[in-house]
């Protein structure tokens, strides 16, 4: 149940800029409920968004949902059979992996305080008695997708950070391996020290080359037309 699409988070460039003709990444949204009408009502009004909506129909369903795939924001359902939201909540929020994922309790309990105080109690970062409305939900929504692209896009420049850094540390070992090599150009057998050496200059060329841009081609520069032959015979004298 549900439009589950596969969509893989497009990693981002070497120098941490957007490629711009990627495909933008959707995030999932994980809407739980044991209600199947109620499901379909929470799609369908968050559909303008353009996001991945993932179902689920029961507690159990959420937290198996949550162990493979990270979710921007959870719309849980208070009153289920079994697990209900606040245990569901509870669960989730002891998991390291989606402690910090926010939780919107949907509910159509009445508006009594010791409801929502559970609710928030159980790390909820809101709480929406139904009927609700359509616009106020969605506003609500995108803004958790907006903090969690956000996020995703500081961890992946700290993930380039780190490679780069790595990068740089295995040029400056290998730039030391060279220099020994070179040392070594005074003992009998050279030949096999410059191949050496030849073959970690080749290393590190490699290892750069993601680092290299491509400069501009520079316009040739025109070319002097050559004065045209006259085919006239020359003057008599």
């Amino acid at each position: 149940m549900g439009c589950e699409r596969v969509t893989e988070r497009a990693g981002g460039l070497v120098d941490g800029g957007e490629d711009p003709g990627a495909e933008r990444p959707r995030s999932k949204i994980l809407l739980v409920d044991d209600r199947p009408d109620n499901l379909m009502a929470l799609e369908a009004i968050l559909a303008s968004l353009d996001q991945e909506l993932v179902t689920a129909s029961s507690g159990e369903e959420a937290l198996k949902r949550l162990l493979v795939d990270d979710f921007a924001v959870i719309l849980l359902d208070v009153q289920m059979p079994g697990m209900d939201g606040f245990e569901t909540a509870n669960r989730i929020k002891q998991r390291g992996r989606t402690r910090d994922t926010p939780i919107i309790f949907l509910t159509a309990i009445d508006r009594e305080p010791h409801h929502a105080f559970r609710g928030y109690a159980v790390g909820a970062v809101d709480y929406i008695a139904k009927p609700f409305d359509p616009w106020l939900l969605r506003a609500k929504v995108s803004v958790f997708v907006e903090l969690f692209e956000k996020g995703e896009r500081l961890a992946e420049m700290a993930r380039q950070q780190i490679r780069h850094f790595d990068l740089m540390t295995e040029v400056t070992e290998r730039l030391s391996a060279l220099e020994v090599l070179l040392e070594g150009l005074a003992t009998p057998s050279p030949e096999e020290t410059l191949a050496a050496a030849a073959t970690e200059v080749r290393g590190l060329v490699v290892k750069m080359r993601p680092f290299a841009r491509q400069t501009p081609q520079q316009p040739s520069a025109p070319s002097t037309p050559r004065p045209a032959r006259s085919s006239a015979p020359p003057p008599a004298p």
